[in-house]
C-alpha cells in the first residue's frame, strides 16, 4: 500500500505537470490578470506574494476536494468488496486518464461534456471572487484562488476520479495536493511570461507529447487495474 501511494503521489504530480498546457488556457486568463494589476511593481519578483496566495488558494481547494472524493472512496469500500470495488473503480480512473491524453493532445475534446456538468456549481460560487478583483495583496489573492479552485476543469475531474480510487480521505488529499503542485511551475511562469507561454501552449508538438504521455500513463493504470 505504501509503494502504491508513491506512485499515485508521482503520478499525480506528474499529470499536473504534464497538463500544464491545458492549465495555461484554463486558469491562464485569470493569473495573467492577477500579476499585471497597474498597482504593481514593474520588477517580476514583485508579483510573486500575489501569484503565490492565487496558488496556494486554488490547491487548498483542490486537496479539500481530493479528501472529499477519497472519502466516499473510502465509505464504498466498507460496503462492499475492497479489492474488487477498487480495480473496477481503478480502471474506470485509468480509461479517464486516457481521455484526458486524447483532450489534452486536442484529439478529442469529449471532456468538455463533464465539465458543462459543473457549470452550475462554478455559476453559484464565481461571484465570491469577484470581490477579490483587482487583486493587489496576498490576503486577497489567497480566497480568489479558493473560489477558482473550483472552476469546472476535466483535468481536475479526472485526477478526482483517481481520488476516489485510492480509497481514503487522506490519501485523496494527498493526490490532489501532489496534482496541484505539479501545476504550480505552469502557473507561476504564466503570471510572469504571459506571452511567450500563450505561444508556447498553442504549438501541436507541445500538446501532443502532453498528451500522448498522459495517455501512456492512463493505458498503465489500466493493465495494472486489470491484470
Amino acid at each position: 500500500m505504501e509503494m502504491l501511494t508513491q506512485m499515485n503521489v508521482l503520478g499525480a504530480f506528474l499529470v499536473g505537470f504534464l497538463g500544464g498546457v491545458h492549465c495555461l488556457g484554463m486558469c491562464g486568463g485569470i493569473v495573467a490578470a492577477v500579476s499585471s494589476q497597474p498597482t504593481q511593481l514593474s520588477k517580476p519578483s514583485s508579483q510573486l506574494p500575489v501569484l503565490f496566495g492565487y496558488n496556494l488558494g486554488r490547491i487548498s481547494s483542490y486537496v479539500i476536494a481530493g479528501a472529499l472524493m477519497g472519502g466516499l472512496g473510502q465509505g464504498i469500500f466498507t460496503l462492499v468488496d475492497l479489492k474488487e470495488t477498487q480495480d473496477i473503480l481503478g480502471a474506470i480512473a485509468a480509461v479517464f486518464m486516457i481521455v484526458l491524453g486524447f483532450y489534452l493532445s486536442g484529439i478529442w475534446n469529449g471532456l468538455q461534456r463533464i465539465e458543462k456538468g459543473g457549470t452550475y456549481l462554478w455559476r453559484k460560487i464565481e461571484p465570491l471572487g469577484r470581490r477579490f478583483i483587482p487583486t493587489k495583496t496576498f490576503g486577497q489573492a489567497f480566497p480568489l484562488g479558493l473560489v477558482w479552485g473550483w472552476i469546472p476543469c476535466g483535468m481536475v475531474y479526472t485526477v478526482l476520479t483517481w481520488a476516489v480510487f485510492v480509497g481514503s480521505w487522506q490519501q485523496g488529499a494527498m493526490l490532489m495536493l501532489a496534482f496541484g503542485l505539479g501545476t504550480l511551475p505552469n502557473l507561476l511562469a504564466m503570471g510572469i511570461a504571459a506571452n511567450k507561454l500563450g505561444r508556447f501552449r498553442q504549438n501541436p508538438w507541445v500538446r501532443g507529447v502532453a498528451g500522448l504521455l498522459v495517455g501512456l500513463f492512463g493505458v498503465w493504470m489500466l493493465v495494472s487495474a486489470l491484470a
